[in-house]
């Protein structure tokens, strides 16, 4: 005869061996969330600084015009250095014109 926890532990075991069965494939993406900012009001010009000396391992991000939805005005952004990502290309933050609108695309990462 066979005990409670026994019958569990076995049933446990079953399950077990029955998802490994089926197989286990890890997504190849992270899923990625995006917050978008649609205004009105064209970007000011961007400002043109200098760039700092190259760092090994990381890429600069240009300064960009931020929307400051408090005091209805864009305020600017300085730039700032990112960590490199082998195989991929830092695309920086910037706006479109779209469809009678300004939209703000934030700084992201593409093969």
């Amino acid at each position: 005869m066979i005990t409670m926890t026994r019958k569990l532990a076995l049933l446990a075991a079953l399950g077990l061996a029955a998802g490994a069965g089926i197989g286990y494939a890890p997504q190849t993406q992270a899923a990625q969330v995006a917050v978008g900012v649609t205004i009105g009001v064209p970007p000011p010009p961007p400002r043109y600084v200098r760039v700092p000396p190259p760092r090994v391992g990381y890429v600069w991000a240009p300064g960009y015009w931020r929307w400051d939805h408090r005091r209805h005005r864009h305020v600017w952004v300085a730039g700032y250095w990112v960590h490199a990502r082998p195989g991929y290309r830092y695309v920086p933050e910037h706006w479109v014109h779209r469809r009678g609108g300004w939209y703000f695309r934030p700084g992201h990462w593409v093969r």
